[in-house]
């Protein structure tokens, strides 16, 4: 395994399963289709954060760190899962979450605060730009502490990634073989720069589909140049040499929808779509867009029968139950 040697510590259920979507094909017609459920890595209710975490939390314990500051929206997934690895290594965490303290917490935030984390509110940010002055305040108090990236996407979080991909490849047998697509939700660029930079070491065929679910996910530079300088990055901490272009990233920009964060009536078919085919939850923010964007594809004939795509699940369902009043799915429609 690439990653073997790596240190790592211990934090979710890995293997996590990986299954036929069935009924969501045959509603569908096109491809096979399939799961790989990441929202069931264990750790507070799962996600794909959790195996970046198991590398970044290891670098900090190395370190020395008896903190971790890191930052996202207030229905965060990655904060969520940073908060659960930090309460079960015995660390202060401090999550810096963009907009206002509301009035009543659900959700992620409801989780966070379970948790036991220390929530500072950034008004007009989101991605750590105050990350800074928390920073600071940490170490006059005398403690060390250690920046999780947003979105856990650094080199290291990114070969969390090529980790992933050989799990799967020793899974994909029990489903009838390999997969031509792998299709999810592309955001802070980690998960998207560890599945091609993992495709590319092991050899494999795959397509890597990553459908983007922020408009600013790359912040000042474009989103794709920061994906492919990740993959690279990857690399060089593994001692190889692999370089990316463009032509090497799939990148798909027809989803983004009214904004990050926003459901609309492309979110809100797939969420429930599945539900009902397939009694699987997505979340309203990344796996709700990245379904849409899949069903979008099949129906727009991207793929061929012949075809096997994979879903990765990468998490979030807590966040359903902060958009209840966006979601509005009523009565189900008949299949």
């Amino acid at each position: 395994m690439f990653t073997q040697k790596l240190p790592r510590q211990s934090l979710g259920f890995f293997p996590t399963p990986l299954h036929r979507l069935q009924r969501l094909s045959a509603v569908l017609g096109g491809p096979q289709l399939f799961i790989k459920r990441d929202d069931q890595s264990g750790l507070a209710f799962g996600g794909n954060k959790t195996r970046k975490l198991e590398f970044i939390l290891a670098d900090a314990l190395a370190q020395g760190a008896d903190a971790i500051v890191t930052a996202g929206a207030a229905q965060s997934n990655h904060c969520r899962q940073t908060a659960a690895a930090a309460a079960r290594m015995g660390l202060e965490c401090h999550l810096l979450l963009g907009g206002h303290a509301p009035q009543q917490a659900q959700g992620n935030l409801l989780l966070d605060q379970l948790l036991g984390c220390h929530i500072h509110w950034t008004p007009g940010h989101r991605k750590g730009e105050d990350l800074n002055q928390v920073l600071r305040y940490l170490q006059k108090a005398g403690r060390k502490p250690y920046v999780a990236p947003y979105g856990g996407s650094s080199d290291l979080g990114a070969l969390a990634f090529v980790g992933a991909l050989e799990e799967l490849r020793a899974q994909w047998a029990d489903c009838g073989g390999p997969f031509t697509h792998i299709v999810f939700a592309s955001s802070s660029g980690g998960t998207h720069a560890g599945l091609m930079l993992g495709a590319r070491l092991l050899g494999l065929p795959t397509k890597i589909v990553g459908i983007n679910i922020d408009k600013g996910a790359g912040g000042e530079r474009p989103f794709a140049e920061h994906i492919l300088d990740l993959s690279e990055q990857a690399a060089t901490r593994l001692g190889v040499a692999e370089s990316f272009s463009r032509g090497d990233l799939i990148l798909d920009d027809g989803y983004l929808g009214e904004g990050y964060g926003v459901v609309g009536d492309a979110e809100r078919e797939a969420i429930g779509l599945l539900a009902r085919t397939e009694g699987i939850l997505l979340d309203p923010v990344y796996t709700g867009r990245a379904m849409a964007g899949l069903l979008g594809l099949v129906r727009g004939g991207a793929f061929q029968a012949s075809d096997r795509v994979l879903f990765w699940h990468t998490g979030g369902a807590p966040a359903l139950f902060a958009y209840g009043d966006q979601l509005g799915l009523g009565d189900a429609p008949p299949l």
